[in-house]
C-alpha cells in the first residue's frame, strides 16, 4: 500500500511524483502506450492511482482503468466536474483542484492552497506539503463541487476574457472589471447547468479574486483559450443558454 501509480508524467504528473517520493512512497509510472492491464496485474493494490493526463485524455483513461484500480483513482484535471467521473461509474474518487502552476524549467509556483477531497486526500496533502506546496482537505459533496466550480470560473473567465483584453489577471480586474464580470456570469451559468446546482456567484467571484491576488501578474490567455471558448459555447448550446458575451468573443 506504499505504492502510488501515476498515469501521465507531464509537468503536473512529475510534480506530484516528486512529492510522493519525498513523502516516502514508491511511484509506479504509467506512460502513454504502456500496458495498463499488465501494470494493474503487477500492482493490484496501490494506495492511489493518480490520473495526471490532460483534460482531453481523461475520459479515455477513466473508461480504460482496470476495475481493481477504480476505487483508488485520483483526479487532478482542469474543467473537472462530478459528471466527468460519474459518466464512467466512479463514486467519490479522490479529487484535487490544483492551484499551482508548473511550466517547463521553472519550479512549481502556488497561487493559493490546493483543496483536495476523497479517500486519498491526506496522502496527496502530505505529498504536496513535502515539496512546500500548500494543500488543504475539504469534504466530498457540496464543498468539493464549489471548489471545482471556483477553479473553472477562474480558468475560463481569465482565458476567455483575455482573448479580448490580453494582459494579466490584475489588469483584467482593474481595467476591465465590468467585462470580466459579464464573462464570469456567463461561465457560472454554464457551470450551474453542467453541475445541476446553483452556486453563490458572489462567493465564486470572491474566490476567483483571491487567486488573482495570489499571482497578480499571471497572464490571462494561453494556447488553450480558443478551445476552451469553443467548448463553453458547445455546453451553452446543449443547455439552451444565450451567453451573448461569449458568442461575441467567438466572432
Amino acid at each position: 500500500m506504499n505504492e502510488v501509480v501515476v498515469i501521465g508524467l507531464g509537468q503536473l504528473g512529475r510534480v506530484f511524483a516528486g512529492g510522493l517520493l519525498r513523502a516516502g512512497h514508491t511511484v509506479v509510472p504509467l506512460n502513454r502506450g504502456d500496458d495498463m492491464a499488465a501494470l494493474a496485474h503487477a500492482h493490484p493494490a496501490p494506495a492511489l492511482v493518480l490520473v495526471a493526463v490532460a483534460e482531453n485524455d481523461l475520459h479515455a483513461v477513466l473508461a480504460a482503468l482496470p476495475e481493481v484500480w477504480k476505487p483508488r483513482a485520483a483526479l487532478i484535471q482542469n474543467e473537472l466536474l462530478p459528471r466527468d467521473w460519474q459518466a464512467h461509474g466512479y463514486s467519490d474518487p479522490t479529487v484535487i483542484s490544483v492551484w499551482f502552476e508548473k511550466k517547463k524549467g521553472i519550479d512549481a509556483r502556488p497561487l493559493i492552497a490546493s483543496p483536495v477531497a476523497g479517500p486519498g486526500a491526506a496522502l496527496l496533502c502530505r505529498a504536496l506539503t513535502a515539496i512546500e506546496l500548500p494543500c488543504r482537505e475539504v469534504a466530498l459533496g457540496d464543498e468539493l463541487l464549489f471548489e471545482l466550480v471556483r477553479k473553472n470560473v477562474y480558468i475560463l473567465t481569465t482565458n476567455l476574457a483575455g482573448l479580448k483584453t490580453g494582459g494579466t489577471v490584475s489588469q483584467l480586474w482593474t481595467q476591465h472589471e465590468a467585462f470580466a464580470r459579464q464573462v464570469a456570469n456567463a461561465v457560472i451559468d454554464i457551470q450551474d447547468a453542467l453541475s445541476g446546482a446553483q452556486h453563490d456567484r458572489d462567493a465564486l467571484i470572491a474566490g476567483m479574486l483571491e487567486a488573482f491576488d495570489g499571482d497578480p501578474d499571471h497572464g490571462c490567455t494561453g494556447r488553450s483559450a480558443p478551445a476552451r471558448l469553443a467548448r463553453a459555447i458547445g455546453h451553452a448550446d446543449k443547455f439552451g443558454l444565450d451567453v451573448p458575451v461569449l458568442r461575441a468573443l467567438a466572432g
